[in-house]
């Protein structure tokens, strides 16, 4: 784990986006084992080989987690938006998303990168 994610996650303001987006981080490490982490653009960006898998980012009112690599994933209509090559899912307070399934997509997805 890179300490400047760990720093960046630590600094989030609203403690139900911290825990978000920890629980994002530890999604795409179950997913992705050897996953390298860095903050590029000023936010967390997951790496596998070189390529971007997924991104997390922070809004006033949301967790967005991009998933890269997304062509050939079969998701659910209105869950996320973006062109098929890289979906975003945005998750407001409140709201929660299936661990399993979400770590079952961001793999299918890097298992090509």
């Amino acid at each position: 784990m890179n300490q400047e994610v760990t720093d960046f996650i630590d600094a989030i303001k609203e403690p139900w986006q911290k825990e978000m987006a920890a629980e994002l981080r530890k999604v795409v490490h179950q997913a992705i084992p050897d996953v390298q982490e860095r903050i590029q653009y000023k936010k967390p960006h997951f790496l596998k080989n070189g390529k971007y898998a997924a991104v997390i980012s922070t809004s006033k009112d949301a967790v967005s987690f991009t998933i890269f690599n997304a062509t050939k994933l079969d998701l659910p209509e209105g869950l996320f938006d973006g062109p098929p090559e890289r979906k975003t899912l945005k998750l407001r307070q409140g709201q929660g998303f299936d661990p399993e399934q979400l770590k079952a997509w961001v793999g299918q997805a890097s298992s090509a990168l």
